[in-house]
């Protein structure tokens, strides 16, 4: 189909984006000055502005990473917008790409937000942000004289992108006063994150957090001591200060800190950040830890995956290289191989434990019990799946009369290699309907069910953005989510949608007692 050049003014200049007859597309346009030089660790400032029509179409590279995604940089602070009509007042929907606080971005093709934007009639927007080493740490020497903040530079970024978004919604067909965040795993905890945030009050509506990885201690997280370590250890292995580390070489510094990170957690010097290096609590960007602070007090819509943890254990060799385990002992090595993803000291007797539980427990609900089976419910569990639900629980609890909460479980099973699982990440392909790019349909299918399924979820998604209870011709009526009533949204599998309850329930009571993971 044949574009057109489609003009819209931002507030720091006009921008040129790609328009079809159905579909306006803005690429790489800039929310926040490049964080390059004295802007290494530093707040994002607003972007420079520019005379004329700058091109909107081609995305930006993505923030500065390992070889996940190449041409990658420090220069990388952009959104990207679909919109129906640049002429509307649509909700909006601002979309966080995961990737462990480590890699990712916005332009890769999985969160291509076409679909959404066109069957949901919604702007739909998502963008870069800085991660790893630049990104996600504390330390004072970094203190920004004009906001007085020294971490998560990240999530500072993140809540500069909302501010945008506001600024700037309505010249993309969107309602500045209509404003939905959604993310995935590291992005679904920074939506949560950011609708703690005061100075958002008001501006974020509601939330969708997609398998959450909420952040926690060493898990995913590192205390302030243990982050100001890593900062020091860098600076003198580059025989610099630690201020001076914003003159390093970005990729020297960004392989220094990779290294620090790198290998079992229990051979590294600091004990913190064991599987992901999340935002450190600051006392201003990160109160606390999620279990520990109050759930935010506006609509929510978390969704989790049955089998979170087969993204990790199934898939061909990324993330997980192998080998899987294929007996007793190598399933007793690698439930221990999780369990020093979040705990400092794992004890041989938490490990038999652990398995002898969740064994337990298949056997009653008619689970498998072989080594990679129980492996991947003890990962997704531990990780993901416990404290979604028992967030989703609390939040029932204490403000289910003010703040209505729709928790799904998606369950739609994939194909070979995932064979029957619902793994981590599969999300983003329904809501994004890009489940029939060539690398991902092979896997999840291309048929009308998965169109159907995309179709539901966005609609669901889309009438949540909407301000109503999620809809769709296709899903049975949601009621608000309560524990003790199948109240949860099903979607996936051959009847595309049903309420129900949370799978696998006996599975999760196993860390409420285990002291691994803090209970919220």
């Amino acid at each position: 189909m044949p574009s057109r050049t489609v003009v819209v003014r931002t507030t720091a200049g006009r921008v040129a984006g790609e328009m079809t007859d159905s579909l306006a597309v803005f690429r790489g346009v800039p929310y926040a000055a490049p964080p390059v030089g004295p802007l290494r660790f530093a707040s994002p400032r607003p972007p420079e502005p520019w005379e004329g029509v700058r091109d909107a179409t081609g995305f930006a590279a993505p923030s500065l990473q390992g070889d996940y995604l190449p041409d990658s940089s420090e220069d990388s602070l952009y959104a990207n917008i679909w919109t129906p009509d640049v002429h509307a007042s649509l909700p909006v929907l601002v979309y966080i790409h995961g990737g462990g606080w480590m890699l990712g971005a916005g332009s890769e093709p999985d969160y291509d937000g076409a679909r959404p934007a066109v069957h949901g009639r919604m702007v739909v927007v998502n963008f870069n942000y800085r991660l790893g080493a630049l990104g996600w740490g504390l330390h004072e020497a970094f203190t920004d004289p004009h906001t007085g903040s020294f971490a998560n530079w990240g999530l500072q970024d993140q809540a500069a992108l909302v501010h945008w978004v506001r600024e700037n919604a309505e010249g993309f067909g969107g309602d500045p006063d209509n404003i939905t965040v959604a993310g995935t795993s590291a992005g679904g905890s920074s939506s949560w994150q950011l609708a703690l945030l005061p100075e958002l009050r008001g501006i974020i509506k509601r939330i969708v957090p997609i398998s959450t990885k909420h952040v926690w201690d060493p898990a995913s997280s590192t205390t302030p001591e243990e982050s100001r370590a890593v900062y020091e250890h860098l600076a003198l292995r580059f025989g610099t200060t630690v201020p001076g580390l914003r003159a390093v070489p970005a990729t020297e510094l960004r392989d220094a800190w990779e290294e620090v990170y790198a290998g079992r957690p229990t051979e590294r010097f600091v004990q913190g950040g064991r599987e992901y290096r999340g935002p450190v609590v600051d006392g201003r960007w990160m109160r606390g830890h999620d279990h520990a602070l109050p759930t935010p007090g506006i609509p929510m819509m978390p969704v989790y995956c049955r089998t979170e943890g087969s993204f990790f254990t199934t898939g061909p060799g990324y993330p997980y290289p192998g080998p899987h385990p294929a007996d007793e002992a190598g399933l007793r090595e690698a439930v221990r191989e999780v369990l020093e993803k979040g705990a400092v000291k794992v004890t041989e007797e938490q490990v038999d434990d652990c398995i002898a539980h969740y064994r337990r427990a298949s056997a009653a609900e008619g689970l498998p019990r072989d080594p990679v089976s129980v492996w991947t419910q003890v990962w997704g569990d531990g990780l993901f799946r416990y404290q979604i639900v028992r967030l989703a629980e609390r939040h029932a609890r204490e403000r289910g009369a003010t703040s209505p909460q729709y928790l799904m479980e998606f369950a739609h099973p994939l194909r070979p290699p995932y064979a029957g699982t619902t793994p981590h990440e599969a999300v983003a392909k329904f809501l994004f309907g890009t489940f029939t790019l060539p690398v991902n349909a092979p896997a999840y299918g291309d048929g009308p069910l998965e169109r159907r399924i995309s179709d539901t979820l966005i609609d669901l998604v889309a009438s949540f953005a909407r301000g109503r209870t999620p809809s769709s011709p296709h899903a049975p009526a949601w009621p608000v989510f309560s524990p003790d009533r199948p109240t949860v949204m099903v979607l996936g599998g051959e009847r595309v949608a049903r309420t129900g309850t949370v799978s696998a329930q006996a599975h999760l009571s196993y860390w409420d007692r285990a002291g691994w993971v803090p209970r919220p």
